[in-house]
């Protein structure tokens, strides 16, 4: 209850804000609306903005879901075979220094105008803070477990298993948040260098046709499932690593 009303607080505040820059800005609508503009706008777009939403969304969650799963497979395949991790650290390493941006108009042309490259740009986009943080994690496991685990004998697997991806779990859920924060950028890039639907779509559009208001209105609703989102993961990451909170609780 103290977090809703952290975020009501937080919410108001943005409110207050956004509405100081529209008076500053000499009420011009057509740079900057003002939020009961927007929020107008919505309600009366609602359909139209629900349906370019759901298409978003829905990009935002396979994207997440594969690349959550790509990361924790090279983060596994990485600290397991030292043949696999001379290979993969390059490629890695790589996803990282080419920019995204740059890949999106080759992965339109590859992949199409469709779901697929959306998908593939979010994907790419949440690899990286995925598969880092778990290898961090994985790597870092106290040198005192591992030596108690070599004195009862216990193989490579069941070291794995029991005592290096449950010491890595809280720097893989410090990663997953990560991710969640950074997963809407990939397929709004997306949409924006080729698409047919979609929030970044609806707001390159509106952009171009001077409708603010719209474009505003669908940026909103992007932030607001952006922030929901991360809570959800958060929430998650707290029930499912229990101990981390613990830390955080002790440390406060």
């Amino acid at each position: 209850m103290a977090r809703v009303g952290r975020i009501g607080v937080t919410v108001a505040g943005l409110l207050a804000l956004w509405h100081l820059a529209y008076v500053l800005n000499g009420r011009r609508d057509y740079l900057l609306p003002s939020p009961a503009q927007t929020l107008e706008t919505a309600w009366r777009r609602l359909d139209t903005l629900w349906g370019h939403a759901l298409v978003t969304y829905g990009e935002i969650l396979l994207g997440l879901a594969l690349g959550t799963a790509l990361g924790v497979a090279s983060a596994l395949a990485l600290v397991s075979w030292a043949p696999v991790r001379r290979w993969l650290m390059p490629v890695l390493v790589v996803s990282q220094a080419v920019p995204v941006f740059a890949l999106a108009p080759l992965l339109v042309l590859w992949l199409g105008y469709g779901l697929a490259s959306k998908v593939a740009m979010a994907t790419l986009i949440i690899y990286f803070p995925v598969a880092s943080a778990f290898l961090d994690g994985l790597r870092r496991t106290d040198p005192l477990w591992l030596e108690q685990a070599r004195v009862m004998n216990a193989g490579r697997w069941a070291t794995l298993r029991h005592i290096r991806i449950p010491a890595a779990l809280p720097a893989l859920a410090s990663g997953l948040r990560v991710a969640t924060a950074v997963a809407p950028i990939g397929a709004v890039v997306g949409e924006w260098v080729g698409s047919s639907a979609g929030l970044g779509y609806l707001m390159l559009h509106a952009n171009a046709r001077m409708q603010i208001d719209l474009m505003f209105a669908a940026l909103a609703l992007l932030a607001v499932f952006a922030v929901l989102l991360y809570f959800v993961v958060d929430a998650t990451m707290r029930r499912l690593v229990p101990w981390q909170r613990e830390t955080e609780a002790h440390d406060g």
